[in-house]
């Protein structure tokens, strides 16, 4: 019996910050699609001072790229695992949520220019502190059309109450 894996975006709603620990080894959402395009890629490049030309520069990328276009930076695609967590599942009793960083990331396969890209979300831990809870994410970002991910994270974030 094979288990169906769910392929359209959705989120999951908690009414307290506490009710996430029962998740833990489950799909908590799926984002919907974004497109990459040059544009984006392009603003990345600037605000980081990469502007490589296997990013910015289309024709040189045409010709001289094995992917025969520009690819989006890897540290791009992650700076998209807030976004994605975000879009993915929420709390009703949080007041505050904080990027506490990463364990682990794997940038698997390119994202061409004109690649469509989504976050699947999993919780691997949870973990009670004063005023809220740590827990760890499994950040899949897929990309569409495609078997292999861009990247494959563990994104580490701290959310609180505002209660002790």
């Amino acid at each position: 019996m094979s288990e169906t894996i769910q392929q359209e975006a959705y989120a999951t709603r908690f009414e307290k910050l506490a009710d996430l620990e029962q998740h833990i080894g489950k799909e908590l959402g799926i984002s919907s699609w974004i497109e990459i395009t040059q544009e984006k890629i392009d603003t990345f490049a600037k605000v980081t001072q990469d502007e490589q030309w296997i990013h910015v520069d289309p024709e040189m990328s045409a010709k001289h790229s094995p992917y025969k276009t520009t690819i989006a930076h890897g540290f791009m695609v992650l700076a998209f695992a807030s976004k994605f967590a975000y879009d993915t599942f929420g709390f009703d009793d949080v007041t505050m949520g904080l990027n506490y960083g990463l364990n682990k990331v794997r940038f698997i396969n390119a994202t061409t220019c004109g690649s469509f890209l989504r976050g699947r979300i999993s919780l691997l831990s949870f973990e009670t502190i004063e005023g809220g809870a740590k827990y760890i994410m499994k950040v899949v970002f897929e990309l569409k059309g495609q078997e292999k991910p861009a990247c494959v994270a563990e994104f580490v974030a701290v959310a609180y109450t505002g209660k002790s």
